[in-house]
């Protein structure tokens, strides 16, 4: 019951079909940035998210599992490119089960929220490893059309065991006197 749960606001954000298959939640993990602790739907402000969030995944320090972080906005489409894209966000891989995703190997540096209009999607997608990635994960070549679905199937992830997201959009310019 609590799994069925966890995935609707997922699938009613339309995160589930835009930007990932259908999928069993497997693992927990949190995302803060600073004390507000994100939550599928909520709202943050781009000036809250500027530095790197705090995210623990659930389980023992002494565990073996190994997962990959990615963090993109489905929102952002590429003038040169029609279809449906992400522009990325952060990569961490290696990251151990119990621990924070700061102790991962980052393969994309974090880059904050930059909506330019309209309310957009940031999702954070943590895979499960199925051994060290180290050296044999290559980045992509740019953030922009980037593809979670298709990252995860490039490096032999398979579907996420966990997902979140929020909206955010463009903060009004201070007004001048």
């Amino acid at each position: 019951m609590y799994m069925a749960r966890s995935i609707e606001p997922l699938v009613v954000g339309k995160v589930i079909g835009d930007v990932l298959d259908m999928f069993s939640p497997a693992t927990e993990f949190t995302v803060h940035y600073g004390p507000k602790k994100v939550a599928n739907g909520c709202t943050i402000k781009p000036s809250d998210a500027s530095d790197k969030p705090r995210i623990q995944i659930s389980g023992s320090h002494t565990s073996s599992n190994l997962y990959t972080l990615v963090m993109a906005d489905p929102d952002a489409p590429s003038p040169s490119e029609p279809t449906f894209r992400e522009w990325l966000h952060w990569i961490v891989v290696d990251i151990q089960g119990g621990s924070d995703a700061t102790k991962g190997k980052e393969l994309v540096p974090y880059m904050g929220p930059k909506p330019p209009t309209g309310i957009h999607r940031y999702v954070f997608a943590l895979f499960k490893q199925k051994a060290m990635m180290g050296a044999a994960i290559q980045p992509p070549d740019a953030r922009s059309n980037f593809s979670t679905r298709q990252f995860a199937a490039d490096n032999r992830l398979a579907l996420p065991v966990a997902a979140v997201y929020f909206n955010s959009q463009k903060e009004p310019a201070n007004k001048k006197r």
